[in-house]
């Protein structure tokens, strides 16, 4: 599992331009509710903020089974721990955080920057997840929303940690939408608890109706499934009840909405969703 292989280098933030605007009310709030991270060191984010994560010094060659799991338990155990120190302070804040999760490729990026144009002037903000590059935060900041970058350079998806410093830089409002973007990748985002509300499964109907079963754990996980791009389906022999029967094999309990981002089928279904799980956080 990539949790103990080594697989994460330096990880790099990227808050874009400091915007003029008043202070947001978060330290208030964190008054209120444990702080998801407490840096014992004197640190301002107005640098791009590098920092190495302890799995990076596992190798897996010659460990024994048993090790393996302890080791993997033990990471797992901690990003849970910081998960919820996420939540608590979401909690507190009323913010409803969705962790958007796909291979690469699905539309999200697209998808994100609709419903943000779509939600006018609803207080939002964004964690956008890549292995490297700022295109997609870049696109997100051109819609006028905030958004920090994470490069997870040979990571394959964010952690609670990557987003508790995330959450230190975008001071989320009271009462607003917190979309993460995770790295593209159908496995391992799936084992990673961020302190989300729920994962939402963003699949293109161009990568085939046996993906929810070659990839059961994310879609099992998921609360919502996006079945996008379905402007295409007539055009690539998609079956959208196939993709909707093997979804709620993996997952009974899955919601399922077909979309079309470049056409607008099916937004106002995925805002009116968005609009209900955030004033169920009231």
């Amino acid at each position: 599992m990539c949790s103990v292989c080594g697989c994460h280098g330096e990880v790099t933030f990227d808050a874009g331009p400091k915007p003029a605007e008043k202070p947001l009310p978060f330290p208030h709030v964190l008054a209120k509710a444990p702080a998801a991270h407490n840096h014992s060191h004197g640190h301002h984010h107005d640098h791009g903020h590098h920092y190495g994560l302890g799995a990076a010094g596992v190798s897996v060659p010659g460990m024994s089974q048993a090790r393996l799991i302890e080791v993997e338990t033990s990471i797992l155990a901690k990003n849970d721990a910081l998960a919820e120190a996420n939540r608590r302070v979401l909690r507190a804040l009323g913010v409803l955080a969705l962790n958007l999760v796909s291979s690469p490729g699905s539309g999200k990026t697209t998808l994100l920057c609709k419903t943000i144009q779509a939600l006018g002037d609803a207080p939002l903000a964004v964690i956008e997840g890549d292995q490297q590059t700022s295109a997609d935060a870049d696109r997100i900041r051109a819609t006028g929303a905030r958004a920090i970058q994470i490069n997870t350079g040979k990571g394959c998806h964010l952690d609670a940690h990557m987003v508790g410093h995330a959450l230190d830089d975008l001071r989320p409002a009271p009462r607003s939408y917190l979309f993460i973007e995770n790295v593209g990748n159908l496995v391992c985002p799936a084992g990673f608890d961020l302190g989300e509300d729920a994962k939402v499964a963003i699949l293109s109907v161009t990568e085939g109706e046996d993906k929810p079963l070659k990839y059961p754990d994310m879609f099992t996980a998921a609360r919502l499934a996006i079945l996008n791009k379905c402007d295409l389906a007539p055009h690539c022999d998609a079956d959208l009840d196939a993709y909707e029967a093997n979804l709620r094999r993996v997952n009974p309990a899955i919601e399922i909405l077909r979309v079309s981002a470049r056409t607008g089928q099916g937004m106002a279904q995925w805002l009116e969703w968005l609009r209900a799980r955030l004033a169920e956080k009231a």
